[in-house]
């Protein structure tokens, strides 16, 4: 555990009680403050990121949940930089306390890697068909250390083995792998310079449910075993819920709900994760099995995004003020916030339309 000193914060009000001490020690490995990723000028400019908060410890496990087009992918892929030259992003993300948007370009190249790394939505896609596996291992290898071809090429067979590859398979290349195996590959890739942080997005993706239990016991050994921070994203609430310590749903680009994992998935405070949980049955319970529930409609267009809460067009539970006033997070029991004008009352996806007439 890091040890950590302690000072006394001056209380603002001058009239309330005396400062109380807040605890200060090191950074923590990720930490995002007022993120936003913007696309285009103008009038024409769409907003995919709006002000995202998160903060990751060594060897912690963080979730990121939501429906395809509530920013996931565009989040994961800022926190290296690695959108197109048409994104504009403001806000802060300290990678070991350093800004990951002030960093220059050579100095963002050391840290792509070797900081942190991405395993790609799509394996498939993301490996180089015309390149042997072990070579496309091996590149971040001698790019971001003084090691020989020789022990690149070594260091690649190791990392196969490690991900539970023969590392023989460092020859093949990846239309000769199976879906687990090609996956397999992206999590070696993005060890082979022991990063802090590694971000998954989506990596079990298109698996049968066989090969995604390994591949995410797997996951879960790595971080534990090498202490490293993880961001793991996918739509899949289960999972999640499963495999990470936290969790954060995101709708329109915003984080709506976080908390402890498991919590957010068994008893949602927000009413969209509510929905996410219920889309999936559960072993055991007949109603979800015969009668699984889901959310009517479309997560909005971000560039035509609806006035207040984005979230009350498919609300069950919306009210009138709804419609007028955007919900920031607010608390919603220990450790976990919730942006929802009910969040301390029960809401349920499955609920009538209860807007209020008043």
């Amino acid at each position: 555990m890091t040890a950590t000193t302690t000072t006394t914060t001056p209380n603002p009000d001058p009239s309330g009680s005396p400062g109380t001490p807040e605890p200060v020690g090191d950074p923590p490995l990720l930490e995002v403050r007022n993120l936003t990723v913007t696309y285009g000028d103008g009038s024409g400019a769409v907003p995919a990121v709006r002000g995202v908060d998160l903060r990751v410890e060594a060897g912690q496990k963080l979730g990121i949940a939501g429906e395809s087009g509530c920013g996931k992918s565009t989040l994961a892929l800022a926190l290296l930089r690695l959108l197109p030259a048409t994104a504009k992003l403001t806000g802060e993300i300290l990678l070991d306390g350093e800004d990951v948007l002030a960093m220059k370009w050579g100095r963002l190249r050391a840290v792509r890697w070797a900081g942190a790394s991405i395993v790609f939505q799509g394996a498939m896609h993301s490996l180089n068909a015309v390149h042997r596996v072990g070579d496309q291992i091996a590149e971040p290898i001698l790019l971001h250390s003084k090691a020989t071809p020789a022990a690149a090429r070594r260091r690649a067979g190791e990392l196969l083995e490690q991900v539970g590859l023969p590392a023989a398979r460092a020859q093949a290349y990846p239309h000769e792998l199976s879906g687990g195996q090609r996956q397999r590959v992206m999590i070696a890739m993005a060890l082979a310079c022991d990063p802090r942080l590694i971000v998954a997005d989506e990596p079990t993706t298109a698996l049968d449910v066989m090969i995604q239990a390994q591949i995410l016991r797997l996951i879960e050994q790595l971080v534990s075993d090498q202490n490293v921070g993880l961001i793991m994203i996918s739509h899949d609430l289960a999972v999640l819920a499963d495999t990470c310590d936290r969790l954060s749903v995101m709708y329109a680009g915003r984080v709506v709900e976080e908390g402890p994992a498991r919590q957010v998935y068994t008893d949602a405070r927000h009413p969209y994760g509510k929905a996410l949980s219920a889309a999936f049955p559960r072993i055991g319970d007949l109603s979800s099995r015969h009668a699984p529930r889901g959310l009517p409609g479309d997560p909005p267009d971000p560039a035509a995004l609806p006035g207040g809460c984005t979230f009350h067009p498919r609300c069950p539970v919306a009210l009138d003020v709804c419609d007028t006033e955007d919900q920031e997070l607010r608390e919603a029991g220990a450790e976990r916030r919730a942006a929802c004008v009910l969040v301390d009352e029960p809401v349920s996806p499955g609920a009538d339309d209860t807007r209020s007439t008043t």
